[in-house]
């Protein structure tokens, strides 16, 4: 069982840091990444602008407190994939990414506090 722990908090660990280091430039290079303040952004836009900022701070909390961690990351997406579903009709793939490095952190979480 601690093999099975170590493997998954790094593969976590591994996958958020992939995560951050190739979608945060996709973010930044957005133009203006601030939600809600460019009138050419449409909803669909400025939900995913807003959810960004809250899984890079799951990404880098997660390390440290990996249910926090995985909470930041795991809620905001879920709520992204609720409006895209309802906005255009589908789930925006790409995103399962970090959702997946979201629950691997909560599984660590909970693997490690039994």
């Amino acid at each position: 069982m601690k093999r099975a722990y170590t493997v998954l908090k790094w593969a976590s660990r591994i996958l958020g840091a992939v995560v951050l280091l190739f979608g945060l430039p996709f973010y930044i290079g957005y133009g203006n990444p601030m939600p809600f303040r460019n009138p050419g952004y449409s909803m669909y836009d400025n939900t995913w602008l807003a959810v960004f900022p809250l899984i890079v701070i799951g990404l880098a909390l997660g390390w440290k407190w990996p249910k926090l961690g995985g909470f930041l990351i795991t809620i905001p997406i879920l709520f992204g994939f609720v409006v895209s579903l309802a906005m255009k009709g589908d789930l925006p793939v790409h995103m399962m990414v970090p959702f997946t490095a979201g629950l691997a952190y909560i599984i660590t979480a909970f693997i490690r506090s039994e």
